[in-house]
């Protein structure tokens, strides 16, 4: 096995601004961030770390929650974190992130946000009115770590600022 990273959380205030982005009636975000577990390994055999809601967390048919999970990871070049859903959430419940796959590539551990993993997630459950209830510290989604190539003629020379999009060219 190789040991090529490091989950971390990211500071108090960052967590605090992503969170009431998304949940502002959250009376004490230092109690939700003071719970935060890191993502592990449920077995020594296991290749995905679970990550684990923060806080309660409710995922609607029809409807993204997107989830700030507290965590960073530092990543040695040449991996990459691939997060997914727990499979069972995609069995039971039809979650699935509205992604597809979240990457995390390593420099994103410099980004301004402090490389925040934020999760979001859909349910497409068959029934009417399904609801998921995913408790604090439970896991519900999936992280597995994959060593990737480049080219020969690789030319990649910019520089990581956020997240989501920040990597594509602006027109």
């Amino acid at each position: 096995m190789y040991k090529i990273a490091r989950f971390e959380k990211v500071s108090y205030e960052q967590f605090k601004n992503d969170w009431l982005k998304i949940f502002p009636e959250t009376e004490d975000v230092r109690e939700i961030y003071d719970c935060i577990k890191l993502p592990k390994r449920a077995t020594s055999g296991s290749a995905g770390y679970d990550f684990f809601a923060p806080a309660d967390i409710e995922f609607v048919k029809g409807k993204s929650t997107l989830v700030p999970t507290g965590i960073r990871a530092y990543i040695e070049e040449g991996w990459v974190l691939s997060i997914y859903p727990r499979s069972g959430l995609g069995f039971k419940h039809r979650c699935q992130l509205d992604n597809t796959v979240g990457i995390i590539d390593a420099d994103y551990y410099n980004a301004l946000n402090e490389g925040h993993i934020m999760i979001k997630i859909s349910c497409d459950a068959h029934d009417e009115g399904h609801r998921l209830e995913v408790g604090s510290g439970e896991g519900f989604a999936q992280g597995i770590f994959t060593q990737f190539g480049i080219t020969y003629d690789d030319d990649a020379d910019g520089v990581r600022s956020g997240g989501f999009g920040s990597t594509t060219e602006k027109k």
